[in-house]
């Protein structure tokens, strides 16, 4: 009979796995949508479906940053396994063609402390790992074979690599462009896919390479297809590397940009990186509640360090998204801050402030490399209120006081007039837009088709601007310094925001246009009128306001992007086809679809508005469990928090299956209100 997987590790470790939550086998698919993420804090990372396809062009074994955390390149793709003969792999061949078919033998698998799936096989018992360490280019696939008491026999593994050069974006069709070459001796093998191609290292310590290079052709993928996008791939078979495994032995295959650095102890690997985990725990306070601590651990796979700044930076979202400002600044109180990690979130404000320009910053640094992009309304404007949580944490006075001057000139720029039209009207409200330019986080953009321009004075920037104004007060204060001038700019724009009260719905405007034409769109940006200053607005707006929220935008999983009464929502993201095109995901992606990240903004509001009461706090809780069980229960991206959801109920998940702003606004959240973590699971089943 099998080990317990954690009773397996400590065997092989030496260390006790606490926590340690497993899939049954039989409910795993060959279509399974549920995936896994190893990340390395470069930019590089692996991951594919539990069933063990490649179901995206992003899936891979070693999916490389070559310029970290940018230029990531799809190198090592994956291995198809044959264990005595039978081929245990999954591949798509056809949306309705799987072959072969070897999610059959999964009898478990757990994402902790890495992706782990154990094999039922006639003689014993494969199981298998893909490891990665924190700043190490390298990615371990490890096999360690447990024979059945009553045949007590070897294994004979065959293992077929598949190798890939390619940016992660797109894909790959065999022609006789390609060069692949291989270089082989003493267990070390060299592949490059052609002159001047990155060159990656496979190791192992004992076994036998066969040489094959031909190409299987013609992988599908799936969830490529429902996204509109190409969805047919041909990999370079490079060889298979044969070897035979006695019973209670680990047999470990690296592949390494620095090979120099191998490791080659399986279970030196495996402490390491459950001690570095234990580590991130202890660091967050060891929380008692087991989500917070899944969620510190998602938090890590979000933080890179980026080349260009010598600094830290934070990954949006996985698979295929780069830094953002915006996201940056939201993200990280919960994922720096609220882990216990303040190094960190000083590194990543510097990170961000270095390319302050014209009084902001960055919205993005591309993924190609080229200089930052600087089309954002409020990533600038969250950066206070970040440098704020920062200091609430550290009490790093010093650091206030440095940044001091670069908030003070954001504000001469928005007085002034700064890119895309960006000012301060004579009502105190900031108001922005250019043509074919999406500038608030309501960002979608097909072409040069902006899809919410939202041009003029937006609820949300107005109510950040305030923010970043009062912000600004309370830190030259604390530096000793004079704040009158940004106390009065404050109050002159608390005055002007009575502007966006909309007396016939009891709520707020979304944007009051460059003609004066209110918009009366109910959407989630007004939630931050509530959540940012608790002041803003009169007591009974705030009420009225979270009513109408609640009643038409919040979900057990977030809140929605446009109500359902408003004739353009749109209740499945891409329309709910079944393959949708740019234009259909992205001209739903802010009509009515679900927002995790706007969870901790509504909980803010309904904390400011009513209170931190017991009624209040199950009210939350009951929200919060519901999206703990997309998280805890194994759908989307295992561990961590997607991206977006439907409107519509069930609320499937889509986009990133792992987003940095829905990790870290549930772990702020957490950290902010430390009752929320009080009630047992008994208590919120019950609340829910």
């Amino acid at each position: 009979m099998v080990l317990k997987l954690g009773e397996w590790l400590e065997k092989l470790t030496g260390l006790s796995i606490a926590d340690m939550p497993a899939t049954d086998g039989k409910s795993i698919k060959a279509d399974d949508e549920r995936e896994w993420l190893v990340t390395n804090g470069l930019g590089s990372y692996a991951s594919s479906s539990i069933s063990g396809a490649n179901t995206r062009r992003y899936h891979g074994l070693f999916v490389a940053s070559l310029n970290p955390p940018t230029s990531r390149t799809a190198l090592f793709s994956r291995i198809d396994e044959y264990v005595n003969g039978e081929n245990i792999s999954t591949n798509f061949w056809e949306p309705d063609l799987i072959e072969p078919k070897g999610f059959k033998r999964i009898l478990t698998f757990t994402f902790y402390p890495c992706p782990t799936w154990v094999y039922d096989m006639p003689d014993g018992y494969l199981i298998k790992q893909v490891i990665m360490l924190p700043e190490k280019q390298d990615s371990y696939i490890h096999y360690f074979w447990e024979s059945k008491p009553e045949k007590n026999q070897p294994v004979k593994l065959d293992l077929h690599v598949l190798l890939n050069h390619r940016d992660f974006h797109g894909d790959t069709h065999a022609d006789d462009s390609w060069k692949f070459q291989q270089e082989f001796s003493n267990g070390k093998l060299k592949a490059r896919a052609f002159d001047g191609a990155t060159e990656l290292s496979i190791s192992f310590r004992h076994g036998e390479w066969s040489p094959a290079g031909d190409w299987y052709r013609n992988y599908y993928y799936p969830r490529e297809n429902e996204r509109g996008l190409g969805d047919r791939e041909d990999l370079h078979h490079l060889g298979v590397l044969s070897t035979t495994i006695e019973s209670g032995e680990s047999f470990l295959v690296s592949a390494s940009l620095e090979p120099q650095n191998v490791r080659t102890d399986a279970a030196e690997l495996l402490r390491e990186l459950i001690q570095y985990r234990e580590q991130l725990i202890k660091a967050a306070g060891s929380p008692n509640h087991a989500a917070v601590r899944r969620l510190t651990l998602a938090a890590d796979q979000f933080i890179v360090r980026r080349n260009s700044t010598q600094s830290q930076s934070i990954i949006a979202g996985y698979h295929w998204f780069n830094d953002w400002g915006r996201d940056s600044m939201i993200s990280l109180p919960g994922l720096t801050l609220a882990t216990g990690r303040p190094d960190i979130a000083k590194s990543i404000l510097q990170t961000f402030q270095k390319h302050l320009s014209e009084g902001m910053l960055p919205n993005n640094f591309p993924d190609s490399g080229e200089q930052p992009q600087y089309n954002t309304s409020d990533a600038t404007l969250w950066w206070a209120w970040a440098l704020k949580k920062y200091y609430e944490a550290s009490g790093d006075l010093d650091f206030v006081k440095d940044a001091l001057p670069g908030l003070e000139s954001v504000v001469e720029h928005h007085l002034s007039g700064t890119r895309y039209n960006l000012r301060v009207d004579e009502d105190g409200l900031l108001s922005g837009g250019a043509d074919n330019v999406q500038l608030t986080w309501m960002d979608a953009k097909v072409g040069d088709f902006v899809v919410t321009p939202r041009r003029g004075k937006a609820v949300e920037i107005s109510a950040l601007w305030y923010s970043f104004l009062r912000t600004l007060a309370k830190l030259k204060k604390a530096a000793g310094q004079d704040a009158s001038r940004y106390e009065e700019l404050a109050a002159k724009t608390k005055t002007g925001f009575q502007s966006f009260w909309n007396a016939q719905k009891n709520c707020l405007y979304d944007v009051i246009g460059e003609d004066g034409v209110k918009d009366d769109s109910v959407r989630p940006n007004q939630i931050f009128a509530l959540s940012l200053e608790p002041d803003l607005l009169e007591p009974e707006q705030m009420k009225a306001v979270m009513k109408i929220v609640e009643a038409e935008l919040l979900t057990p999983l977030g809140l929605r992007s446009l109500s359902p009464k408003h004739p353009s929502y749109v209740g499945k993201y891409g329309n709910g086809k079944k393959s949708a095109d740019q234009w259909e995901r992205d001209g739903s992606y802010h009509q009515g679809t679900v927002w995790a990240w706007l969870l901790g903004p509504w909980i803010d509001a309904r904390m400011n508005t009513f209170g931190i009461d017991q009624e209040n706090i199950v009210t939350v809780n009951a929200h919060l469990a519901l999206i703990l069980h997309h998280h805890v229960c194994f759908e989307a991206g295992l561990g961590s928090i997607s991206e977006i959801f439907d409107g519509d109920s069930p609320h499937k998940a889509a986009g990133c299956i792992a987003q940095a702003w829905s990790v870290a606004e549930l772990l702020r959240v957490f950290s902010d209100y430390p009752e929320l973590q009080g009630l047992t699971r008994k208590e919120l089943v019950a609340a829910i």
